[in-house]
């Protein structure tokens, strides 16, 4: 496994210097991925075609990214160095099948997926011999930049790809670099983990609600409090366990409500969740 935070800028924008970008979806991620390659600094170093089978949506994004244009699937494809595939999985397959009809001679574009389920060995039939594919898992956080993405290789992939892609989704957040068989595992954890946390976060305050707090003042607290927690496990690299055991005096406040989570077994909850979750994402592609 490799990580790394967001590379500074203007290393970035000279990765993508030239290149001809065509985003195909522009929802949630794919609007979250060209802000963030905006904010950056990465147009005009490079081109960005907007393509969503709602002709407006193209629009309203194309209009928020200075030089981006919004378009048909066919001009967007044609002259594109990277594909980012940015829509649902039972999608994929047309988007592709356009790649492949529009692109029959090399050199052939750089396609992105952040499709969950949606395996490289099944994009790779779709596309001609020799397409480099890459499969990416971002998350909702990319929307502020503090998102943290996925990257896989496919089996044409260079070193070059790989930098390629890591100078899009750098641009959104931090990068991590793992096995394609791990991707599902990360879709449970890392794409859909925030709406577990969110529930947590819910609970918590509906919690400090109970005992008097202001609900504005407990969202706060919480909320800075589960912000502070996660760093301090990032920064000292110390394990939860042992950071938890610092908290927790004998006789004291915390191991009590500890013990309430215990007994309500919210460790195994939770562990069976990112199981549960995992499974289905596996399914999302067939």
């Amino acid at each position: 496994m490799t990580a790394s935070p967001a590379d500074h800028p203007s290393t970035n924008a000279a990765t993508l210097t030239g290149k001809r970008l065509a985003l195909i979806g522009a929802g949630t991620m794919g609007a979250a991925i060209a802000g963030g390659l905006s904010e950056a600094g990465m147009f005009p170093h490079a081109t960005l075609s907007i393509v969503d089978v709602h002709w407006d949506a193209a629009e309203r994004l194309a209009a928020r990214i200075p030089g981006a244009m919004a378009t048909d699937l066919t001009a967007a494809l044609t002259d594109a160095d990277v594909v980012l595939v940015c829509v649902k999985p039972k999608d994929v397959a047309d988007v592709l099948e356009a790649v492949a009809r529009v692109r029959t001679v090399a050199p052939w574009p750089l396609v992105l997926s952040i499709a969950a389920g949606v395996t490289i060995g099944s994009m790779e039939a779709r596309l001609p011999a020799g397409t480099p594919v890459i499969r990416a898992m971002p998350n909702t956080a990319s929307q502020i930049r503090k998102g943290c993405t996925v990257l896989s290789r496919g089996t044409h992939a260079t070193d070059a790809d790989l930098s390629v892609a890591r100078a899009i989704f750098a641009s959104v957040g931090t990068c991590l670099t793992l096995e394609e068989r791990h991707l599902d595992a990360v879709t449970a954890v890392s794409a859909s983990g925030p709406a577990f946390l969110y529930v947590v976060l819910e609970a918590l305050t509906d919690g400090a609600v109970s005992v008097g707090l202001p609900r504005a003042a407990a969202l706060e607290l919480v909320t800075r409090m589960t912000l502070g927690a996660a760093e301090m496990v990032l920064t000292t690299g110390r394990h939860p366990a042992a950071l938890k055991d610092d908290v927790t005096t004998p006789g004291g406040c915390t191991i009590a409500g500890l013990m309430v989570l215990e007994d309500g077994r919210a460790r195994s909850v939770l562990a069976r969740t990112i199981e549960t979750t995992t499974k289905v994402a596996a399914g999302l592609g067939k």
